[in-house]
């Protein structure tokens, strides 16, 4: 994953000027400052730890990832021939930024990383999703998460 100090002059420049579209409402629920708050990681790449079992055409459900989990154990199975690997196999973070959570927990910008993380299979309809969701949301408030990073793939 690219840091925005890394990139050259012209296109920092250009990325840190964009347009940033702002919501029309509030949100609906408060929480604590972004430096104390618990942070998940939600992904939609289909992303498993190798040995769980590997996601179904169609799957609804999501899996568990470890906060501690080896990089190297982080496996995709996503079903789609369309899915391009290429990012993640360079960095998992392309997909699944877990070091960047930790970087910025060490830098307390955030409070802390949360101690579990999920993967759902994406292409998959929400409303197929929506129970599973539910349950995850349940799981989150166990671990004090009061933040969820969503990463769509």
């Amino acid at each position: 994953m690219a840091r925005l100090e890394d990139l050259p002059e012209t296109l920092r420049h250009h990325i840190a000027t964009l347009e940033c579209a702002t919501p029309d409402s509030d949100p609906w629920v408060e929480g604590p400052p972004l430096s104390e708050r618990r942070v998940a990681l939600i992904s939609t790449a289909g992303l498993q730890v190798r040995g769980d079992r590997p996601f179904e055409a169609g799957a609804d459900d999501y899996r568990i990832i470890p906060g501690d989990v080896d990089p190297a154990d982080l496996i995709i199975s996503h079903i789609s021939t369309n899915f391009d690997r290429t990012g993640f196999q360079q960095d998992y973070n392309v997909m699944f930024p877990l070091a960047r959570l930790h970087e910025l927990a060490a830098e307390g910008a955030i409070g802390s990383v949360a101690r579990h993380h999920y993967s759902f299979m994406g292409a998959t309809s929400p409303d197929a999703m929506a129970p599973m969701a539910e349950h995850l949301a349940g799981l989150l408030k166990q671990d004090r998460v009061d933040a969820a990073l969503l990463v769509p793939v």
